[in-house]
Order: structure tokens, then C-alpha cells, then sequence
């Protein structure tokens, strides 16, 4: 009799780490199920409608200021606007992690994931700075509180520390309760994004006409060969993006020249 409860107690704590981390999880990103709800049961988010104050001045809102859309785990738009989360670092939607058993899963679209439950609902975004692609840099907030905090808090994205300290103690947290991205080994993002730099084949230019004309948030900027985004600088014919054989040509199109 004295086992009972023990036995108990075990089924117990078995079924909170399945509620934590379900089984399933790697293998529905993977196959492209991601149910955000049943992946956010990694950890519990908190509901904090404690933003109903005014936001702040210069403050971007959705809404008022335009359609929020998710672009991936640190990155969002509001209208025309891209925001960069500020101290944050969240997976590449190309990205992959292994999972507790070795398996692979899309770690970045689940990182997507999470941000768009997060962000459900009234979101506003106070801006801190402007980053290096034009991208306003900001700490935004909505029913969860602070979305950059809760995206490190429940593991789906790592604390920046190369920019920011701001959400370190979260990563501690995050890091020691085993949550998302911590419950395996996983490359960081900016290691991702250094391999996969080195490895990008560079692409063919039509004829000689080899001046980038890339579209951003900023923009449109040409980039000449040998400048320092000239080579991860991606041509999207589609997207109205182009090649120029001159500076000449590519002013008088409207483009301007990319710092560096």
C-alpha cells in the first residue's frame, strides 16, 4: 500500500512532461502540421492584459498603422514597416533542429509559430533603433506582455547577447526547464546564418550586367560587386527586383546606392 502513492505520483510528473513536450511535435512541423496551440504546450504562455494603457509615443501600432503580419521568430511587419525584435535571436525559417530522439524538425517555422500565437491581438512596438537592413528595432508588446521576452521565456528564441542582456534571464529560464530549442542540442541562428553564407553559390548575372537591384524595407538600393551584401544579396525577378549594367541605369530606374 505504501507504493500507491509514489506510483502516484510518477504517472504524475510522466504526464506533465507530456503535456510540456509532446511526442509529436518534431514530426508535425515537420510535416508541415503546425498546429501553433499543441506546439506552444512546450511551456505554458502567460496571459498578461495588462496593455491596455496607452501606447507609447512614436509607438507602431497594428491596426492603427496598418495589417500586423509575421514574418518569422524575430521578425514581424505592421503596414509597410519591418520590425526586427529587439535582443532577440529566433531560428531561420530554413532552419532545422534535432529533436530528443535525433530527429530532424522545423525549428524555424515552429519559431514562426509561437510568434503568431504571441502576437494575437492588440500589438503595439515602441522603437529602440534602426539595424543595418533598415529594419526598425523594437520591443513589442501585446496580450503576453513583452513578445520578445515570451519568445526567449518558452524557448523558441535566444537571447541576443551580441546586441542586447535584456532577456538573458529569461534564456536561464528557458534553458533550465528544457524548453523548445533547449530540449536538444541546436545550432544558434547566427551560426546558421554564417554557414549558409559560406556556402551560398553565387549567382550568374545576365550578360554584364552584374549591379544588384534589390528591393528591401528600406528601399530599393543597388549593390555593385564587391560591396559588402553584394554576394547574400539575392536577385527576385518576381518581386520586381532586377539587374542593372550601370549606376547610371540604375539611379535613373530609382534605385540608390547601398551603403558599404
Amino acid at each position: 500500500m505504501g507504493k500507491i502513492p509514489y506510483v502516484a505520483a510518477l504517472w504524475v510528473v510522466i504526464g506533465a512532461g507530456v503535456a510540456l513536450y509532446p511526442f509529436q511535435t518534431a514530426e508535425a512541423v515537420h510535416k508541415g502540421h503546425a498546429d501553433s496551440v499543441h506546439l506552444l504546450e512546450l511551456a505554458p504562455i502567460a496571459q498578461k492584459p495588462d496593455l491596455k494603457a496607452k501606447p507609447q509615443s512614436g509607438a507602431i501600432v497594428a491596426g492603427r498603422d496598418g495589417a500586423l503580419r509575421i514574418v518569422d521568430g524575430d521578425t514581424l511587419a505592421i503596414g509597410e514597416v519591418k520590425i526586427r525584435l529587439h535582443g532577440i535571436d529566433a531560428p531561420e525559417m530554413s532552419q532545422s533542429c534535432s529533436d530528443m530522439r535525433g530527429k530532424s524538425w522545423a525549428c524555424g517555422a515552429w519559431s514562426k509559430a509561437v510568434l503568431e500565437r504571441l502576437a494575437a491581438g492588440d500589438i503595439a512596438c515602441d522603437p529602440k533603433d534602426r539595424d543595418r537592413y533598415g529594419r526598425v528595432v523594437a520591443v513589442c508588446h501585446g496580450a503576453s506582455g513583452d513578445l520578445n521576452a515570451e519568445m526567449v521565456r518558452v524557448g523558441a528564441a535566444y537571447a541576443y547577447e551580441t546586441y542586447a542582456l535584456d532577456y538573458v534571464l529569461q534564456e536561464e529560464e528557458a534553458r533550465a526547464g528544457g524548453r523548445g530549442l533547449w530540449r536538444a542540442g541546436s545550432q544558434s541562428p547566427s551560426e546558421f546564418r554564417t554557414d549558409h553564407r559560406t556556402t551560398l553559390a553565387p549567382e550568374t548575372p545576365p550578360s554584364d550586367c552584374a549591379i544588384k537591384g534589390n528591393i528591401s524595407s528600406s528601399g530599393k538600393i543597388y549593390h555593385l560587386p564587391g560591396g559588402l551584401w553584394y554576394t547574400r544579396t539575392r536577385i527576385n525577378v518576381g518581386s520586381g527586383e532586377r539587374w542593372f549594367c550601370s549606376e547610371d541605369e540604375a539611379r535613373a530606374a530609382g534605385w540608390r546606392k547601398a551603403q558599404g
